[in-house]
């Protein structure tokens, strides 16, 4: 049982990192630079992390920039506002996600055409048999470790790791919560949750200032993912803008 909850914990802080740090962060913000040796390093990371829920970083930034864009209104991608339940909300997030993959629909940000692809990750990671092949994985630990039969519960939030983290924060982040700033939209910061998303559901600060790389802005906030990318940037490896 300890194993199971350890391997679910393990997965789920290095897939939410993954997502925030890279493909929120870097891909879609663009709050650091790194060499392409990490920048590959970071984004094999976040293939092997999300597994099964791989999302590609290039049309997520896209997705992303288009949430900022038109944030809380009929066109926002995710707004709880405007769709009537969590899963509306992630049916419709999948429907413009893969538009903007298969080159349906084209974000207008003018640096969109300079982020980084890797074609070999990009196409493995989007594979139906690799994504079949992650989920088997997960079936197989568990099976293997064989826990109580309610943990088994467990196994479709490892299927669908990233789809569930952004589903979280999206709803919650743009219903509950607390408003440091008075923005254009309705989001907002669901502090108590925020030590399972690593900065993530500060939504309102986010959105007041998108380009901050510390998600926290009063002295009772903390954003989880900071400290990491602080020291990131002391060993060299990510240079804050």
């Amino acid at each position: 049982m300890l194993i199971i909850i350890g391997f679910f914990v393990a997965h789920w802080y290095a897939s939410v990192f993954a997502q925030s740090f890279f493909l929120h962060r870097y891909m879609a913000h663009r709050m650091f630079l790194m060499n392409p040796f990490w920048e590959r390093f970071f984004y094999l990371f976040t293939f092997i992390t999300q597994g099964s829920s791989f999302l590609h970083p290039k049309s997520y930034a896209q997705l992303h920039l288009e949430h900022h864009k038109h944030s809380d209104t009929e066109h926002d991608p995710h707004s709880p506002h405007f769709l009537k339940d969590v899963i509306s909300m992630m049916i419709n997030t999948a429907r413009i996600y893969l538009e903007f993959k298969n080159g349906k629909r084209t974000s207008s940000s003018p640096y969109i055409q300079g982020l980084p692809t890797w074609d070999r990750i990009d196409r493995i990671g989007n594979s139906h048999s690799v994504r079949l092949a992650f989920c088997g994985a997960y079936i197989g630990i568990y099976l293997w470790v064989s826990p109580p039969l309610w943990m088994y519960a467990l196994l479709p939030v490892h299927f669908l790791m990233g789809p569930v983290h952004g589903a979280f924060v999206n709803w919650c982040g743009h219903k509950y919560g607390y408003r440091n700033y008075d923005t254009s939209d309705q989001s907002r910061n669901t502090f108590l949750w925020d030590v399972f998303f690593v900065g993530e559901t500060f939504q309102n600060n986010h959105h007041k200032y998108p380009s901050r790389l510390n998600f926290a802005t009063r002295w009772y906030e903390l954003d989880l993912g900071y400290p990491v990318i602080w020291v990131l940037s002391k060993l060299g490896i990510v240079i804050p803008r």
